[in-house]
Parts: C-alpha cells; structure tokens; sequence
C-alpha cells in the first residue's frame, strides 16, 4: 500500500491517484501503521455511514477493556472530556437526544435568518481585500467569515471571539492520524480554557438570556428534556468547530481549484448562476474532511473480509467523492455537474446539522468575490498544511486590481 501514506507530503498535495489505486485493490483494505480498515468506494461508505453495526463510539455498549482498547491517558482527560459529550462522538440515545434539542435551536428558520447577515459581512471583508489590493484569502476572508458567524449564532460578543479560532485549531488536531503528544497538549489546555469561557457565557445566558444559540441551548436544557451543562459546552465547541473547519477549508481548497481550472473560473465569472452547484462541486472535488472513522460494535463482512468487533473502519471521504462507478470523470472539476451525490456532510444520523449554514456561506463569499474581485487572480503557489484528515492550505495569496 505505497501509494496511501497520509504523512508524506507528494500524498498530501495529492491524495487521489492514491485513491483510485485503492479501489483498484478492493473494497476493504487493512492499513497496519494506524491498525484501520480502509473502506474507498463510494457505494461501501455511504452504506457504513448508516450501519447501526458502527459507532462514532462503543462506551454506550463496552468497557475499553471489553472493546479490547486502552483508555485514554489521565492527563488527556478534559479533551476526552469536551469531545465525548458532543453529540458527533456518541450514538443512540444520547445522540438522539442532544441532537434533537439542538435542532429546536439551530432551526432551519434561525439558519435562513442569518443569511443577510452572513452576506453584508461577506461583502465587507472581500471589500477590505479589493482595497488593499489583494491579500490572504484565507485570513482575510476564508476564516473571519464562518468564526464571526457561528460567534454571533452562539452570542459570543465580538470582543470576546479572537481566542475562538486558536482553541478550535488545536483542538481539532486531535483528529488527525496517530497525533503528537505535544499536539494532545495543546488540546487538553484548549478544551480546558474553551470550557471555562463557556461556563461564564452560559452563567451570563442563564441570568440574561438573549436571541442566541446558548440561550436556546438554555431553554432546552430546562424544559424537562435535558442537556446537562457539559453536554451544552461540548455541542457550543462543536458547532464552532466543525460550523467553521469546514468552510475554512472548503473556501480556499475551492478557490485553489478554480485557479487550477481557468475553464470553469470563466465559466463561474460569466454566469454567477452557477454557484449553488460549484458550491457542491467544490466540496466534492477536493474534500475538506478527507476521512470519518467509526467503531465495529458488531462484526461486518465486507466483500468477504470479515472485519471484527473492536476494529476501527476509515471511511475515505476523498476517495469516495471521486469513485468513478458514481462520478463521471471524477478528476476533472465540473461545475455544471447535475447528479451530485457528494458525501463531504456525512450521512445518516450524524450528517452535518450545519450544512445549511456552510453552503449559505461558501455562496455568499463566492458570489461576493465574484461580483467586487472580478480579476482576483493568484499571487503565489500556496503551501499545503502537513494535514491528512482536515485537507486544506496554509494561505492563499491573491491579487486584485
């Protein structure tokens, strides 16, 4: 398995001629450095996505020690801590539960409602881009955008929002492959310090609530149904994480695309009608979650391959938006592309509660650029993070005028 090795960066910048000589190989294929069973073919993950056979955990049914795993170290604790109680790492009934008192606040009416926010402050930040001629597309639009946004869904006041992104990085490191312990350190300081802002933010909510989310969250905490005060801090972070990560990567993986695509650039430019399905199309060409891992709480048979109760299956989202048995011609960016079937917001009971808001806001910085930066062209090749599992750039440095 040469071609597959998520540390070495000719894969990184790259991952998808892998991809295809993985499904060459087969349906299932066992990777040893991580100890994972790697599934590549479309049909194969949005199938596992919904099998109840997996879990995103497996303590709601076994002990580490009966599940033939180690318990995280002590000193990890406030990460496991913060990460364990979000409803994306727990199953049924806790899963259904949190998510369904989250959707009575992160309504599709609250999401729609945000639009002609989201679209002003995109238009302001590609304004201060077009003034200084250029810049950072990813620190000067790419992350402001989603952090403001999901900072004033949550009512976190403006002042308070510059440690926001910093904590959600380094915690999301620990979502990588095989993670460092000095990358488990900066989580756990962290998730100790997004913990406690929160806990004030929730104190000052329960005495003053407002129109925001942790008001909402608040609510619903107390009306019987119950989110206890840790599951309402791990679902803030969550939302923030994972409301932002994605679009973060999404937008600047997407402009690097056009870029490489100058055909589908003029075409996007000509016709701005077109961007509801390059939104799409983008998300599917150059995944920004490149793998979904779950647990075997049941032991499955893939194409003859038993893979036991205890196993961890990587699911390959990249790999699996290009699948040409559900892609025609997957390697070339099309962004008329009609049947769509991307997999980049996961499937069955975790798919992304915020992907409303993610599309709502990939379009309205696209259409913002595309109307005030027609010429945005790119100043310098950019530099890709030494990341597998969250794909996107250091910078995009872009020019305008």
């Amino acid at each position: 398995m040469a071609a597959f090795d998520p540390w070495d960066p000719a894969f990184l910048a790259d991952p998808y001629p892998a991809y295809a000589e993985l499904r060459e190989r087969g349906r299932v294929q066992y990777f040893e450095p991580t100890g994972q069973w790697l599934v590549p073919h479309h049909a194969d993950v949005s199938a596992l996505l919904r099998d109840r056979r997996l879990g995103r955990t497996y303590q709601h049914r076994f002990t580490h020690e009966d599940f033939g795993r180690t318990a995280p170290p002590a000193e990890h604790e406030p990460f496991h801590t913060l990460n364990d109680h979000g409803m994306l790492d727990l199953e049924p009934p806790d899963h259904t539960r949190i998510r369904r008192l989250v959707s009575k606040a992160f309504t599709p009416r609250t999401v729609e409602r945000l639009k002609p926010y989201v679209e002003r402050l995109a238009g302001e930040l590609v304004d201060g881009l077009v003034a200084a001629g250029g810049g950072d597309l990813l620190t000067d639009v790419a992350e402001p955008l989603p952090v403001a946004v999901i900072a004033e869904m949550l009512g976190i006041p403006a002042s308070e929002r510059a440690p926001l992104r910093p904590w959600s990085a380094d915690i999301c490191g620990m979502y990588e492959l095989s993670p460092s312990e000095e990358t488990a350190r900066r989580a756990v300081r962290a998730s100790v310090e997004f913990s406690e802002f929160l806990l004030e933010l929730i104190a000052a909510r329960r005495k003053e609530p407002g129109d925001d989310l942790i008001s909402g969250l608040i609510a619903a905490h107390d009306e019987g149904d119950r989110l206890t005060e840790q599951e309402m801090i791990s679902t803030a972070v969550l939302l923030l994480n994972a409301g932002h990560e994605a679009t973060v990567n999404a937008t600047v993986n997407g402009w690097w695309a056009l870029f490489r695509n100058p055909d589908q650039l003029a075409a996007l430019r000509a016709d701005h009608g077109l961007v509801p399905s390059a939104v799409e199309e983008l998300m599917r060409y150059d995944t920004p979650l490149q793998l979904f891992e779950r647990w075997v709480l049941d032991e499955i048979e893939i194409d003859g391959t038993v893979v036991p109760r205890g196993a961890e299956i990587a699911m390959l989202f990249g790999s699996a938006n290009h699948d040409p048995s559900v892609f025609a011609a997957p390697d070339r960016l099309d962004l008329t592309r009609g049947e769509n079937p991307h997999i980049s917001f996961s499937a069955g009971i975790h798919y992304c509660i915020g992907a409303p808001l993610a599309r709502i806001e990939l379009a309205a910085s696209m259409g913002a650029l595309l109307a005030k930066a027609p010429t945005l062209r790119l100043a310098a090749e950019p530099e890709r993070k030494p990341n597998f599992v969250i794909r996107g750039l250091e910078g995009l440095s872009v020019e305008v005028g």
